[in-house]
């Protein structure tokens, strides 16, 4: 099933190093059913790893110090010293992995050099977490190469301070967490404080979440994003400041927030707002999925959606265009966009027998709109980072 991706990601291997890969290993993608921005807000969240991965070609060589990293789709390398200190470098996609390295490489740490190709069918820019994918992918092999005994859990940690302290995103936890411990089939209700976690079967009843990628990503998503993470801070600051027995943020109330609206200003409620009635949707999404209430799944999803777009600000001309458009079709029974925003893809909960033509008319509608071709994906739930053991055949 995914030689398509492993075959070539060999055959890229062996032309650079002249070598056959002792190892290969599949870091997934994820989506995000419903959840979206909590996961800094000790919010729950409810994300599945998807069948969209990062290969790894790995060959560990104990005769010298040297790491070579192989962007096989960028047609891009890096080599570095693993006894040397690392620092953040202009290749972007190096700072991952460099900021899963940093967090591990200690005085007594015996890391030896590595021959790594990787190739992947996440797509770039589409909000599907190719990044969390290309750390914990990378924080894993490390973990199976030189037997680190890290826990999944601190894999996915790792991840994510990588993000921050490398690549200056201040994310949350979900995507990192969703790349390790997704299950086939299964989405993960997961608590983005405690990081506990509840797995729920993924059975929607002759649908299927498809994503329709806008293909716009609007320069300001980093900085946007760490806007956005300031204006919640603020509003937290004044709701703990007049409500200080309170121990979580998704324990305050919408009447809470109000009484504190003007103190922290409008921007800030507005950011608060969406958080508090975000973190009820994910628990009622948990349920209708728990009930096969899966037509109150989807109303969750475009609830979620008007939010975003309104509340969070984080949508652009082209996701709202998308959703709007999408959920008037026959057929669908919601539609948001997911990823931090400003563009990549909305997810769509679509009955199977009537998807290609909601795709055929939602394409249409969006080339005459924006002339912009969109792409479509078909996800399905699929199980979290592994070494890939099977006889594959180049």
């Amino acid at each position: 099933m995914h030689e398509q991706l492993i075959n070539p990601t060999i055959q890229k291997f062996k032309a650079e190093f002249n070598a056959e890969p002792e190892h290969i290993f599949l870091s997934p993608g994820r989506i995000n059913i419903i959840g979206e921005h909590v996961d800094y807000s000790d919010g729950f969240v409810l994300p599945a790893a998807i069948d969209k991965y990062i290969c790894f070609a790995v060959r560990k060589l104990s005769q010298t110090n040297l790491c070579t990293i192989v962007a096989k789709d960028l047609e891009e390398e890096y080599t570095f010293d693993v006894t040397g200190e690392v620092k953040p470098v202009k290749q972007m996609w190096m700072n991952y992995i460099l900021g899963v390295f940093s967090q591990l490489q200690k005085p007594e740490s015996f890391f030896c050099g590595m021959e790594i190709v990787f190739s992947s069918t996440i797509p770039m820019g589409a909000g599907l977490s190719s990044s969390a994918a290309l750390e914990c992918g990378f924080a894993y092999i490390l973990n199976e190469l030189f037997d680190l005994r890290i826990s999944k859990k601190d894999i996915a940690v790792i991840g994510q301070n990588a993000e921050h302290s490398f690549a200056g995103v201040q994310c949350g936890i979900m995507d990192q967490f969703a790349s390790v411990f997704g299950k086939e089939n299964k989405v993960i209700m997961l608590d983005c404080n405690s990081l506990e976690h509840l797995y729920f079967d993924a059975d929607l009843q002759g649908y299927s979440l498809l994503l329709f990628d806008s293909c716009v990503k609007h320069s300001h998503l980093t900085s946007g994003y760490n806007e956005r993470r300031k204006d919640v801070e603020q509003g937290k600051k004044a709701l703990w400041k007049n409500f200080p027995e309170i121990e979580k943020f998704r324990d305050f109330t919408v009447p809470m927030l109000d009484t504190t609206k003007e103190e922290m200003g409008s921007i800030s409620y507005k950011r608060c707002l969406y958080l508090l009635k975000e973190i009820q949707r994910v628990e009622l999404a948990a349920k209708a999925l728990s009930e096969g209430n899966i037509q109150y799944l989807g109303a969750l999803l475009t609830e979620t959606h008007a939010g975003l777009s309104t509340e969070f600000e984080v949508s652009c001309n082209e996701l709202d265009f998308l959703v709007e458009k999408t959920v008037q079709q026959k057929g669908v029974l919601g539609a948001r966009i997911m990823g931090g925003g400003f563009g990549g893809c909305s997810i769509n909960l679509i009955q199977e027998d009537r998807a290609e033509e909601v795709i055929r008319t939602i394409s249409e509608k969006y080339l005459k709109e924006f002339n912009i071709q969109m792409k479509v994906y078909h996800v399905k739930i699929s199980d979290g980072i592994k070494e890939y053991t099977n006889e594959y055949i180049v």
